[in-house]
């Protein structure tokens, strides 16, 4: 599955494709990135990934058993909860798009197993799906999302069935923790990781095995889009966004997110590009803020661009949480307390 790059010689690829292979358990080489990570904490992520199966049961023959093909990767989040990423699932039929509502997976102890849907989020592009309580002992670790940002130079490392084989590791460093693609509206993390097809829906993974982001991409640097699709452009829907995801799907409700009620522009202020108020509606009008007041911090976060006011609106806040705005309005500096609404 592929789409157009901006780049004329690159093209993106969503990392989920059908690719008939067999598991492997090879592990794959240790780089130097490796060294720093704690070894308890790798082998935990490792047992706590999953592969997703692709349906290959021929219903002319249902005691016959299908052929093994891994389309994509996920992780035990706990519980029986199963994170991937929500391409890595979707089926393309002549009725549209669907989210099957079960999936079977492979542990790396080669254990198939039923899991069910339980939500999704298209905006995210994740799925949470839970196993049986049946057959939750066979889920012999799991692994959480992580707390706190993470810099760019940070070690990462991922575990997944790239082209379908598999289980492999790839280990690099944190790029630009604040990018963006087509794909997604939010921002993602970009990574320096050997990863292909078939990684989609795993965990990029902290030093402590702690899960920072979901594989969601790479851009494939190969001219042929008839090659494998493999790169060192590796980019992750992060942690924050996609633990409100499953968030909002235990409870049971729509992800909602907060709304601030400003449009944003940018003006000089000295040498520096800030980010000021073009439009105000409610509830940032209600609580005082006014066009042209440049945007200094929200809470504590200093407000350097558009796009880290979002995305600290999206993944840090809820509806109906108070905020602290602080901005520069003609010599002086105002705080302003708003009730944050949904959009």
């Amino acid at each position: 599955m592929s789409l157009a790059s901006p780049l004329s010689s690159h093209r993106l690829v969503r990392c989920a494709v059908l690719m008939m292979a067999c598991i492997s358990l090879v592990a794959g080489l240790f780089t130097t990135e490796a060294a720093a990570i704690d070894a308890v904490a790798l082998d935990r992520a490792k047992r706590a990934t999953i592969g997703v199966l692709e349906d290959t049961q021929d219903q002319r023959t249902p005691d016959k058993p299908g052929k093994i093909l891994i389309r994509g990767t996920g992780f035990h989040l706990r519980d029986g909860y199963l994170v991937t990423a929500r391409h890595a699932v979707e089926r393309h039929e002549t009725q549209g798009t669907i989210i099957p509502k079960q999936i079977r997976v492979m542990t790396t102890d080669f254990h198939e197993l039923p899991a069910e849907l339980v939500g999704e989020s298209a905006y995210a592009d994740v799925v949470l799906y839970r196993v049986p309580e049946k057959h939750r002992a066979v889920l012999t670790a799991a692994t959480p999302f992580a707390t706190g940002d993470m810099n760019s130079g940070d070690e990462v490392f991922t575990i997944g069935y790239p082209l379908g084989w598999g289980p492999t590791m790839a280990f690099g460093r944190l790029g630009n923790t604040n990018t963006f693609l087509q794909t997604v509206d939010t921002r993602l993390l970009q990574a320096d990781l050997s990863v292909c097809s078939g990684n989609s829906g795993g965990g990029m993974f902290n030093a402590a095995g702690e899960v920072v982001g979901v594989m969601h991409a790479i851009i494939q640097t190969e001219k042929d889009p008839q090659e494998s699709h493999c790169s060192r452009l590796a980019f992750a829907i992060p942690a924050p966004l996609a633990q409100r995801m499953v968030t909002a799907a235990l409870s049971g409700q729509p992800l909602a997110f907060s709304r601030l009620g400003i449009q944003m522009t940018t003006v000089k202020d000295g040498t520096k590009w800030r980010v000021a108020v073009k439009g105000v509606s409610d509830p940032a009008k209600s609580a005082g803020l006014e066009k042209t007041d440049v945007l200094v911090a929200i809470d504590d976060m200093e407000i350097t661009d558009a796009a880290q006011l979002k995305n600290y609106l999206i993944e840090r806040t809820t509806p109906g949480q108070q905020v602290q705005v602080r901005v520069r309005r003609g010599d002086g500096e105002l705080t302003f307390v708003v009730v944050l609404a949904a959009g």
